[in-house]
């Protein structure tokens, strides 16, 4: 008898102590979240929005901290932002008690979990090609309830936007990249998008690699027509304004170039007689711009338009091929003024033996280095004894006819200065009125592509 009782006294304990066990994960669980049911009533529909004044739509209030903006991609005009999105409304149907708050605090944070149980907005980016909520245990979100029924829904979130890039005015362009926020279900007059008072926030330690962040950023509000969705929707716009930074195109492209314009004109300088150096000279400039210009279209996507940069090597370009062409210029004057030079001796005794034979009717006269025709009176048969001696005696000739010299000759390639009396080379004047007006010319490229460059930016 003292056995059963034994026994009993161990069954029961055993029973209590599972009792105690389970009631304590009752407990355990029942603190562990906050039921739906303790701040929602028993008839509340999370598919029905908020209920409003007839007519007036339900007011949703956005803001946007924006951690940090990357991956400006030109080629697929689109850049990736990181960002902690806040939405604001008004709850009236929650059944909030004291006790769920804490002591002084007028709001409590619940877990993400909370806010499947409620209405949701369901506003999205419109221009986005992927947006997603960031994880890494969980996703970064939380629901914030307020004593005044307002509920506070606040995620990170990354999102690829896409931006419709101009490259007119590369490298000094400017692109404006908005985001649109939207509803995607309820028009205008269920819900209307409202930007908070602090709107949109930048944050101050964003530095981009190639470009700079323009401020302030402009907002807007707007109703937009949909066509697909057959409604006006409420609309939130923000626009970024990047402005790409110059001074990584000065140092790679600009001075380059500008440099390799003036070795050019280093050819103006080298006479003649060193034509290897003035040849390789040109062509090495012209194929370094050539190279540098190749180099910097794999920067850019393959525009169809005429962007700034190419206006600029283009010039360049032009520029050194010029001084490519002033040389060919040159040289063949200086052939021509090889030939006349290096003719006259050999032609001037072959002029005077077909005169003494009656076969040539000039007389050349080699004055200085110059030529100067002078045309010979033709030998008549005397038709009386007078007339054949008075021929014979050297009597009067005609005074010869005067005929355009060298020295009068436009085409000339060279002619003999009245003033100084020194002889000048027509190739050799190219040389020297090149070495002005080439860099003259330069000058006023530049002058004239920078100010309106800078104006159509500005």
């Amino acid at each position: 008898m003292v056995t059963g009782a034994r026994n009993a006294a161990v069954v029961l304990g055993g029973a209590v102590l599972l009792l105690l066990g389970f009631l304590k994960e009752v407990l355990a669980a029942k603190n562990y979240t906050l039921k739906p049911r303790v701040v929602l009533p028993d008839d509340y529909v999370k598919e029905v929005r908020p209920p409003s004044k007839k007519g007036t739509p339900v007011v949703v209030e956005f803001s946007i901290f924006v951690v940090d903006i990357n991956s400006i991609n030109v080629e697929d005009m689109d850049f990736r932002v990181d960002m902690f999105v806040h939405q604001k409304w008004v709850e009236s149907r929650l059944d909030l008690h004291d006790d769920i708050f804490e002591d002084g605090d007028d709001h409590v944070i619940l877990p993400p979990e909370f806010f499947d149980n409620l209405w949701q907005p369901d506003p999205y980016f419109l221009n986005s090609k992927i947006s997603e909520i960031a994880t890494l245990t969980h996703k970064f979100s939380s629901v914030t309830l307020y004593k005044n029924s307002t509920v506070r829904y606040a995620c990170m979130m990354h999102a690829i936007i896409a931006c419709q890039m101009e490259f007119q005015l590369y490298p000094m362009d400017i692109q404006i990249c908005p985001i649109y926020i939207e509803s995607f279900s309820y028009h205008n007059q269920k819900i209307r998008l409202k930007w908070a008072d602090n709107g949109v926030t930048i944050n101050p330690e964003l530095k981009l690699l190639q470009y700079n962040l323009g401020q302030p950023l402009q907002l807007e509000e707007t109703d937009g027509y949909m066509p697909e969705k057959y409604g006006n929707f409420s609309r939130l716009a923000v626009y970024f304004r990047f402005e790409r930074q110059i001074g990584h195109h000065l140092i790679q492209t600009f001075a380059p170039s500008t440099l390799v314009v003036m070795l050019s004109w280093f050819s103006f300088w080298l006479g003649l007689d060193a034509i290897p150096g003035r040849v390789t000279l040109l062509v090495t400039c012209m194929l370094t711009l050539v190279t540098m210009f190749t180099g910097m279209r794999a920067d850019i996507p393959p525009v169809a338009y005429v962007k700034a940069l190419d206006l600029w090597m283009a010039g360049c370009m032009m520029f050194v091929f010029s001084a490519l062409a002033e040389f060919v210029v040159v040289k063949v004057l200086d052939v021509q003024y090889q030939y006349q030079v290096n003719k006259v001796p050999k032609v001037l005794p072959m002029r005077i033996s077909a005169m003494e034979k009656g076969q040539c009717a000039t007389v050349a006269n080699w004055e200085g280095g110059t030529v100067s025709v002078r045309p010979r009176k033709p030998t008549q048969t005397p038709t009386t004894p007078g007339q054949a001696s008075l021929q014979g005696n050297g009597g009067p000739q005609p005074p010869p006819a005067k005929q355009p010299t060298r020295r009068q000759s436009i085409l000339s390639v060279a002619w003999t200065d009245t003033d100084t009396g020194i002889e000048k080379i027509m190739w050799r004047e190219i040389d020297k009125m090149s070495r002005v007006i080439f860099p003259g010319l330069f000058l006023v490229f530049v002058i004239l592509y920078w100010p309106i460059l800078i104006f159509k930016t500005s």
